[in-house]
């Protein structure tokens, strides 16, 4: 594929991509909960579930959701429950009272579990729930699908083999999204001392849930 080519595609999908979304918002509520390192699964979890798209693409079954009224509203209405969850679960997180910093959150009541008896935690990471928010999230958003059945087919060789062209732009597309997130990160990172506060940090788990609630009800309403 020739560089012009994917330099067109990335400046036709710059502005979707720099639209403040679910990625965005759950990016500012790791790097300023927890610091620039809860960027990555962030980032990793949306570039994932763009070569999901871009497989589903490649195997024709995101046309058959697009064109398919039945199954592009279970998608599209299984993305909104999601981001509304996710929305509700930042609201009543950043409710919270803060925790007392003089416990620690580690020590149990020695009458109900004492330390001999504790084994591995089974819940998954943090790192590992933001991965798996964020890939759900871009996987769940038919709006994303339909950048490879409506965008991508313009910049395609139908001469030559798809799949290495659709992910050649995927690939591109996941550069230019991480590339843009990691200038947020580091301007969220750098401005984490203002917003890394127990008042700041509440209001924008707050700000993150209703901006998710927000995003959940547009996509369920559209």
């Amino acid at each position: 594929m020739r560089p012009a080519v994917i330099l067109a595609f990335l400046a036709a999908v710059f502005p979707l991509v720099a639209t403040p979304g679910a990625s965005f918002s759950l990016l500012i509520r790791e790097v300023t909960a927890h610091g620039r390192r809860r960027a990555l699964p962030v980032i990793l979890g949306t570039v994932t579930g763009l070569y999901v798209h871009a497989t589903l693409a490649i195997a024709g079954l995101s046309a058959l959701v697009m064109h398919s009224s039945d199954a592009f509203e279970a998608v599209r209405l299984a993305g909104a429950a999601y981001l509304i969850a996710l929305g509700v679960s930042c609201l009543r997180t950043g409710s919270r009272p803060p925790v007392d910093a003089t416990q620690d959150p580690n020590t149990q009541d020695s009458d109900t579990q004492g330390p001999e008896t504790q084994g591995p935690d089974p819940r998954p990471t943090g790192t590992l729930v933001a991965y798996r928010h964020a890939l759900l999230a871009n996987v769940l958003n038919p709006k994303a699908a339909s950048i490879f059945l409506t965008l991508i087919p313009q910049f395609l060789d139908p001469h030559r083999h798809l799949a290495p062209q659709i992910l050649t732009l995927a690939t591109a597309q996941g550069l230019l999204v991480c590339t843009w997130l990691a200038c947020w990160t580091a301007v969220l990172a750098g401005a984490r001392r203002l917003l890394s506060s127990t008042h700041a940090t509440s209001i924008w788990k707050r700000a993150t849930g209703c901006v998710l609630v927000g995003l959940g009800l547009r996509s369920a309403l559209a």
